[in-house]
Order: C-alpha cells, then structure tokens, then sequence
C-alpha cells in the first residue's frame, strides 16, 4: 500500500504537540471515569443510607427513584457540557459567572421590592408571589448572561482570569501565520531574545498544521509535523510570552481569519507569505515578514573591502564565477572561472539590490581592474594626415604645434 493511515502513526513519530494533545485527552477521560464512580458511590450510599444508624441493618431511602434519577441527570448533563464544549475559553467561563451574579443580586433586589409592595398594600402572600420571584430570577440571570457574553470585548477589567479584552500598552501583539511557523527560522530568533512582544497562536492556525501533517503528500505532511513542533519549541522557550488562543472568527480561510483576528484585537502578523502581508496592509493591519527581516540583516559591503567565499559555479557572463556568502548572498567573480571550487579573496567592485535580493561583484584579489572598452557611440579617432608628395622629407616646423607654440625667452 502506497499510503497509510497516519492517525495511527507510532508514538516515536508523533510530535511533542500532538503527544501534549493526547496526554490532556487521555487525562480528561481518566477524570470523567472519577467523577462518574465518586457521584455512583455517594448516590449509592445516600439511598441505602449505609452508615446513618451503626446498629440498623441497611435499609433502601425512600424516594430513592428520586435521588437516583436526580443523581443520573447531575450525571449526564456535567459530562454532556465537557463533551460538547471542548473548546472553552476562560473570559467566557468568567462571563458567565459574572453573568449569574448580577441576575442573582438583581432578583434579590427585585424580590425584596416585591415583599415591600406586598407588606405595604397588605396583600396575601401565596405561593403565586413565590413563584414569581423564581421567574423573575431566571429571567435576570438569563438576561445578566446575554449581555456580559455580547458585550465582553468592551469590558477593560483588571481581575486576572476575568479579563475579556486586554488593553494594548507599549508593544503590540503579534499573530503568527502558518507558513512563519513551517519556515522555522522564527525559533532561532526567539532565542536570541529579540522578540519580546507577546505572541498568540490562533487555534485555527494549528489546525491547518495538523491537517497538513495528515496529508497524503509526503511533503505537506513533512511541512505539517515541522510546523506543530516548532509550535511545542516556543511553548518550552522560557524568554516568549506565548499564547494560544480561541478565537470566534469563521466562515474564511486561514489567512482571512487571521488578518481578521489580527485587526480586532490590534495585533500586527507575523509572516513569510508576501501575498498575505499585502493583503493586511490594504486592510490597515501591520504585518511583519521575515523575508524582509533577513534582507536587511545581510552585509551591506562596499566597493573596495574583501570577502573571502568559495567560487562553486559558472556565471552567465563569460569568465564569470559564482560563489555564496553564509546568508545566501550571490557574489559575482569577474576573470575567475579558473578558479572555480576554491576559496578566493575577492576585492568589492560594486553592488546590485535586486527584487530577489541582493548582488555582490568583485574581482580575485590582486588582479588588475579589466581595461575599459571603448564606447561605441563615440567616434573612432582620424588617423594621421600623410605628408604632400612635394614636402620635405625632413620634420617641417609648421607640423610640429609645439614648436610653433615655443617662445622665444630672449625677446620675452
């Protein structure tokens, strides 16, 4: 078989992404698996009463249909909330609890007005005006929650956990693109320290990494793997401030969505797709590519130094040699041909910025700079006039201009 299933590929070969995924999922079932026996166990001694009366036999509760039946719903719908939200996100845990509290303080103040109006019109209190608090409290908390979960992004809390939108001071955030994190040269500039703003991830960013690690193409799944562990690489990178992040954006393809994202939460993008970062400069986001990081790390030299490589290719001109300095700078050798597959100290002649980078030329060190042609524009000089048939054969003094010129210095 040409291809295999790689959702069962051995642990050796998974990612230290995936193999985080998979220890949380593994982990989470093993606590479902707890807490199902611990509410089994507590119900189970509440409807055979086992250790109310030491000295009566076990007895079954009565009601205990009830309690059974209340103890398996509790049950049921706490592990139908775990596995029909599996992505949950703190600020909306936060809101919702925010949410409870203000529609539980509000039934109780509207509760207390209903007693007041009660006591005060001498009303009789039944089971009617009970009933109504209750709704009213649902009500309120229904309402509490709506619009803490609509109207989140406008909150600037300062509770740690409860923030629903981070105010952005000093440094903005960066979101990084899938092809920065396949490039893999964004870890080695993590390390040096240089990126000190807070970087997030979206989820759907790793998403699209993992579909890539599955695909049948050996090469998108080879570009997928290193991407998801250049991921796990800046998580364990104790001098970045790394985030992945949840984000409600959908409907697009991932980099619309992250062009969206970016510009909700005023982040700049962080890439290498000069398709993508056009695209967030029309819509105002900024976006930073590593491509042109690197362009402008690379040594501007000038016409004169010397630059030692090693020639290892014919250039398109005649006698021309090509080499490549460490940052991946083509140098042009002039007159070096017979050189080539040797290290050369070549002396700077000049240097061309082109659209796919920059171009050095020299020539050997030592080697005279090669004579200028003449211009063909210009026009050739006019040979010598020949001497009349009659003249002398002798110089004559009107031929010689310097002669002519000559002044005499006894008459001044």
């Amino acid at each position: 078989m040409a291809e295999t299933d790689h959702s069962l590929a051995a642990p050796d070969t998974l990612t230290g992404f995936e193999q985080d995924r998979r220890a949380r999922q593994t982990l989470i079932r093993v606590l479902r698996v707890m807490v199902l026996l611990l509410m089994g166990a507590v119900t189970l001694l509440t409807v055979l009463q086992i250790g109310e009366d030491p000295e009566a036999s076990t007895r079954v509760a009565k009601n205990w249909e009830t309690a059974l039946l209340i103890a398996i719903g509790l049950a049921a719908g706490v592990i139908a909330i775990d596995v029909f939200t599996p992505v949950k996100k703190i600020s909306t845990i936060g809101g919702v609890f925010l949410g409870l509290l203000a529609g539980i303080l509000g039934a109780v103040a509207v509760g207390f007005v209903i007693e007041l109006i009660v006591e005060t019109y001498d009303l009789e209190s039944s089971r009617l005006i009970g009933g109504a608090k209750v709704l009213v409290g649902i009500a309120l908390c229904y309402l509490g929650v709506t619009v803490v979960l609509q109207t989140q992004d406008d909150f600037r809390l300062l509770i740690p956990y409860v923030e629903f939108a981070k105010q952005i001071r000093g440094v903005r955030p960066v979101v990084v693109d899938t092809s920065a994190l396949i490039d893999g040269r964004i870890d080695e500039i993590a390390q040096t320290g240089f990126l000190l703003a807070p970087m997030i991830i979206p989820r759907f960013v790793i998403g699209e990494l993992q579909t890539l690690s599955d695909s049948g193409d050996k090469l998108k799944r080879s570009r997928g793997r290193r991407g998801l562990e250049m991921v796990t690489l800046l998580q364990r990178n104790p001098r970045l401030d790394l985030t992945i992040e949840d984000t409600a954006v959908t409907g697009m393809n991932v980099d619309a969505m992250i062009v969206e994202h970016a510009k909700e939460i005023g982040a700049s993008v962080l890439t290498t797709d000069t398709g993508l970062a056009r695209v967030a400069a029309i819509q105002g986001v900024s976006a930073l590519n590593l491509n042109d990081l690197a362009a402008a790390l690379r040594p501007n030299v000038l016409p004169g130094e010397t630059l030692t490589i090693e020639l290892v290719r014919k250039g398109e001109q005649a006698g021309q040699a090509v080499g490549y300095l460490d940052d991946g700078t083509m140098v042009v050798a002039e007159n070096a041909i017979a050189l080539i597959g040797s290290r050369v100290a070549l002396t700077v002649t000049s240097s061309l910025q082109t659209t796919a980078g920059r171009m050095i030329f020299g020539r050997p060190e030592g080697q005279a700079p090669a004579p200028e042609e003449p211009d063909a524009a210009s026009p050739a000089p006019a040979p010598p006039t020949p001497p009349a048939p009659d003249a002398p054969a002798g110089p004559s003094r009107r031929a010689d201009p310097r002669r002519s010129a000559r002044r005499n210095p006894r008459r001044g």
